[in-house]
């Protein structure tokens, strides 16, 4: 290329001694670097490095061009003003006599290609990111609609985690462990030792990132240095409160050394994973009471308790005893209760002015108590025990004092329960907790037990009924229709049918048959 072609080209063309000292440079070179042509006469091209490249780096292209080699490839270095800059160079040795006396460098500005290649590339590297975090939460998810209990709850969640090539370790802490040091119940994905430095690490701050998480009960990200090598290694963590209507269940800490992994999930979902990881628990538990054959009871004393139910004995000033509860499904829950010695509209009234009672009505009285059906939108006791899969024997409140006995299947984290009544009710006491086994009826003794209940003519009526179609919506058959095939009145059909309804529902609801 003629001189007067060097200096017509765009590129940068710059001519060094053995030394590197530039001795030549075309007018392009302003243009790529910045730099007027005076400016880098007598100077070394290190003039525009970006420190981007290593000593290694420079190392090896010295090697390669003073070896009589061409150099070929990209740099990243700076203008004047500072901006990062790309280039394509090729830089090749001038030899005389089998010697290199001189180098000569070409360089052409490639930023604005090279950018939007590090964008696609980043973008790439974003997608897989994200699209590896959405299959661990999906996966996730699957796992916690197959697990039975709550321990492999919490392995799966960890074992989820701790298996993408995202993270590198995760681990549940349980409610009543996690106050300051936390000790993890389960985890997965590295040796137990770097974890304890991690949770170590964890709780050096004030507040600790868990005391956080569950306070505001809000993920908390986290930078944490592992500095059990001579390299401190930082890494990033999230502690994710375990909490779903107001039920708390620990929290769960995921670590990874990709600082991309957090950055790319919405805290919302975080806020979200915790929430069903927290109501798969509750569920397993609730489960677990119902089905367990051993069961633990635990009774407690309450004494001005702030609870709807007290509320209502203290200013009734009545026995108020919990019969039944039911999930609207609507945040509300539906609560049978009985309040002895009062007439039904004091009730009613007082009812319709609580703040926390939507709706009453009046179901029956018998003797000296009156059953109501009550949907209370305020936490109380019994909201309370069912987020943690207890559920209530027995509840029953005179003017300010009460006693309450709760059933906790004893492979739940019985602590936990007690330990959330505690911190929600100060006039609450534990002062009895029991193993219990629960009697297992089987399906043969109950249908012999029920048989036994009923008279001939009620169970002729009620199997008539039943294989004729008279319980199908709509009806094969009529009242009167099955009568007829009795040979009865239709009045008579309907009181043996009764009674038999009556029996079945006692032995449902009462746990006793009348006999």
């Amino acid at each position: 290329m003629s001189v007067s072609a060097i200096r017509a080209d765009k590129a940068a063309h710059v001519l060094t001694d053995p030394d590197g000292t530039i001795e030549y440079a075309n007018p392009a070179v302003e243009s790529v670097t910045g730099y007027e042509r005076d400016e880098v006469l007598g100077e070394n091209p290190r003039l525009w490095q970006s420190g981007k490249h290593g000593d290694d780096f420079y190392a090896e292209l010295w090697e390669q061009i003073t070896s009589g080699s061409i150099w070929e490839g990209e740099l990243a270095n700076r203008r004047k003003s500072g901006e990062l800059l790309w280039i394509d160079a090729t830089i090749a040795p001038i030899t005389e006599d089998g010697d290199a006396n001189r180098y000569v460098a070409i360089e052409r500005d490639i930023t604005e290609r090279k950018e939007r290649e590090i964008r696609i590339e980043d973008q790439n590297e974003r997608l897989t990111v994200l699209n590896n975090t959405n299959e661990v939460l999906r996966d996730i998810n699957r796992e916690l609609v197959a697990a039975s209990t709550r321990d492999e709850i919490e392995d799966a969640v960890c074992e989820q985690f701790a298996s993408s090539e995202l993270f590198d370790v995760a681990w549940v802490g349980r409610q009543g462990l996690v106050s300051g040091t936390v000790s993890p119940h389960s985890w997965a994905g590295s040796d137990l030792g770097s974890l304890e430095d991690h949770i170590e690490a964890l709780s050096t701050a004030d507040p600790t990132p868990v005391e956080q998480a569950l306070g505001e009960q809000d993920p908390v990200f986290a930078d944490v240095e592992d500095d059990r090598s001579q390299t401190v290694d930082k890494k990033r963590c999230v502690v994710v409160p375990l909490a779903y209507h107001d039920a708390e269940y620990g929290v769960l800490g995921v670590v990874t050394s990709n600082s991309d992994a957090f950055d790319l999930i919405e805290r919302d979902v975080f806020i979200e994973l915790g929430q069903t990881i927290a109501d798969a628990i509750s569920a397993v538990e609730s489960k677990q009471t119902l089905i367990s054959d051993s069961v633990t009871k635990l009774e407690f004393r309450l004494t001005g308790v702030d609870e709807p139910l007290a509320k209502m004995a203290a200013r009734l000033d009545r026995t108020v005893t919990v019969e039944h509860v039911v999930d609207d499904g609507n945040e509300n829950q539906i609560q049978y209760v009985t309040v002895t010695d009062s007439e039904p509209e004091a009730v009613v009234e007082y009812a319709a002015d609580a703040d926390f009672i939507d709706t009453v009505q009046h179901v029956y009285t018998y003797e000296n108590r009156a059953l109501f059906r009550l949907s209370v939108d305020e936490r109380s006791i019994v909201t309370t025990l069912a987020q943690y899969g207890a559920s209530i024997e027995s509840l029953s409140i005179t003017g300010t004092t009460g006693r309450l006995v709760a059933r906790v299947a004893s492979s739940n984290d019985i602590r936990s329960v007690v330990d959330a009544l505690r911190t929600t009710y100060d006039g609450l006491t534990l002062v009895a907790q029991r193993e219990h086994e629960r009697d297992v009826q089987t399906e043969a003794a109950f249908r012999k037990q029920l048989t036994a209940a009923l008279t001939e003519r009620q169970r002729e009526a009620a199997r008539t009924a039943y294989f004729s179609g008279f319980f199908d919506w709509p009806r094969e058959h009529s009242g009167e229709e099955v009568a007829s095939m009795m040979d009865i009145s239709q009045t008579t059909f309907t009181q043996h049918l009764r009674a038999a309804e009556k029996k079945l529902f006692e032995a449902l609801f009462d746990e006793t048959v009348a006999t």
